[in-house]
C-alpha cells in the first residue's frame, strides 16, 4: 500500500477544503431547517460533479480513484459537512451491481443530481443483529407484490422518498434464502411512518409500517428470494466509509486542543496532568483508525472487494468513538454533562452530544459482535462456533 497521496489529490484536497469554508456556516442549523440545508448543499455537491464523484461516467459520475474519493470523504468527515447520502454511497452502487437496465435508468439520474432522498429499511423490532430473521412479508400477486410488516431504526424515513427494503418473499425457504431486495416508493398507500426520539432529543430515528403496500414487481433487484446477498453489498459499503473515523478526530483534536489551552492557563486540575497519555493514546488511534479506512479505499483502488477489511475499518471506528467519549466526559468533568446550546458547556457541548450517541455506533450497520464474527471466519479463517 503506498500511503502517500498523488499531487493532483492534495490539490484537490485544497480545492475541497476551501469550497468548505465559502459554504459551511459557523453555526448548523437543525431539525427540519437543518435538512433543507442538508439538500441544499448536497444540490452544491452535485453542481460541482462531487456528489457522485467516483461513478462511471456512463451513470453521470466522474469516474475518480477510489484514493481521490477517499480525499473527499475525509475533508467532509472531518468539517462535519451534510454529505453523506445514502443514495450515492449504497443505494446508487447496488443499483450499478444488480439492477436491471431499467432500473439504473430509472433510479441513478436522479441521485447524480441529488433530488431524491433514499432510507433503509432493513432491521425490524425482533431482527436487528440477526437480519436474516425478519419477518416484514412480500407476497405476490399478479404484476405487484403486497407487502406487510414494519421496519425500525429507519434513519431520516420521514423525509425520504424512496426505501430499500428487505423483504420475506419464501416463509419455507432457510431464513437467508427467502428474501428479496425492493425499491419502495415512500408515499405509496399504506407506508405510515412513526417518529422515534433518541437521547438527545432529535428525531433522526422512525418506525415505518406496511399494510397491504402494493410494490409493482419491477421494483424487485436482483432474483426473487437472493436479496439477503444483494444486501450484503449494501452493508459492505455502508461499513467501508471513513467518516466514522476522521469525525471523530476532529472531535480529539479539540479536546486535546481544550486540554493544552487550560494547562496554558494555570488550571490546576490534576486531571489534565493525568490525561496527557490517554489523550496521545487517542491521537495515535485515530492515525490507526485512518490507517484502516485506507486499506479499504486501497483495495478497492485495486479491483478488489473489501469485506473482513470493512469490518474491521468499522469495529475499530466505532469502538473507538466510545473510548473518546469516555475520556473527553472525564477529563471535562460536570462540565462535560452540559448539552449543546448551554453558553457554559466546553466544546459547544460536543462531548456531552457525543457520550449519547456514541452508545449507538456499536450496533448501527452491524454490531461489533457481528463484525468480529466476519473478520474471524472470513478474514482468519477459523471456524464457526
Amino acid at each position: 500500500m503506498d500511503f502517500r497521496f498523488s499531487p493532483e489529490d492534495e490539490a484537490f484536497r485544497s480545492e475541497v477544503r476551501a469550497f468548505l469554508r465559502a459554504e459551511l456556516p459557523e453555526q448548523r442549523p437543525e431539525g427540519a431547517e437543518g435538512w433543507r440545508f442538508a439538500r441544499s448543499f448536497i444540490k452544491k455537491l452535485s453542481e460541482r460533479g462531487w456528489l457522485t464523484l467516483a461513478w462511471p461516467k456512463e451513470w453521470g459520475g466522474g469516474a475518480a480513484s477510489h484514493m481521490r474519493q477517499l480525499v473527499f470523504n475525509e475533508e467532509m468527515a472531518y468539517w462535519e459537512a451534510p454529505a453523506n447520502d445514502l443514495g450515492v454511497d449504497r443505494v446508487g452502487p447496488t443499483i450499478m451491481l444488480h439492477g436491471t437496465e431499467e432500473q439504473k435508468q430509472r433510479f441513478l439520474p436522479p441521485i447524480v443530481r441529488g433530488e431524491v432522498m433514499w432510507c433503509q429499511g432493513f432491521s425490524e423490532p425482533n431482527a436487528g443483529s440477526d437480519l436474516a430473521s425478519l419477518q416484514t412479508r412480500a407476497v405476490e400477486d399478479g404484476d405487484s407484490f403486497v407487502v406487510n410488516g414494519s421496519k425500525i431504526w429507519t434513519s431520516m424515513a420521514q423525509f425520504a422518498d424512496w426505501m430499500i427494503l428487505l423483504a420475506r418473499t419464501d416463509t419455507e425457504a432457510p431464513k437467508h434464502r427467502g428474501i428479496s431486495f425492493f425499491l419502495l416508493d415512500m408515499t405509496l398507500p399504506g407506508v405510515t411512518v412513526r417518529p422515534l426520539v433518541d437521547m438527545l432529543g432529535r428525531h433522526a430515528f422512525n418506525e415505518v409500517f406496511f399494510d397491504n403496500v402494493r410494490v409493482p414487481r419491477d421494483r424487485l433487484v436482483g432474483e426473487q428470494n437472493r436479496g439477503w446477498y444483494v444486501a450484503t453489498t449494501t452493508l459492505d459499503f455502508e461499513r467501508s466509509g471513513i467518516q466514522r473515523v476522521i469525525g471523530g478526530r476532529k472531535t480529539c483534536d479539540a479536546l486535546i486542543a481544550y486540554a493544552a489551552e487550560q494547562a496554558a492557563a494555570g488550571t490546576t486540575r490534576p486531571a489534565y496532568a493525568a490525561m496527557r497519555h490517554r489523550l496521545a493514546d487517542l491521537a495515535i488511534s485515530y492515525e490507526v483508525g485512518k490507517m484502516l479506512a485506507y486499506r479499504v479505499a486501497w483495495l478497492q483502488s485495486q479491483g478488489q472487494v473489501p469485506n473482513y477489511e470493512a469490518s474491521a475499518s468499522k469495529m475499530y471506528g466505532s469502538e473507538l468513538a466510545q473510548r473518546m467519549a469516555r475520556t473527553g466526559m472525564e477529563l471535562l468533568s460536570l462540565g462535560g454533562q452540559l448539552a449543546p446550546g448551554s453558553p457554559w458547556a466546553p466544546l459547544q457541548g460536543k462531548i456531552e452530544a457525543l457520550y449519547l450517541s456514541s452508545a449507538a455506533l456499536t450496533v448501527a450497520a452491524g454490531t461489533s459482535e457481528i463484525n468480529r464474527g466476519i473478520i474471524a471466519t472470513r478474514g482468519l479463517g477459523l471456524p464457526r462456533a
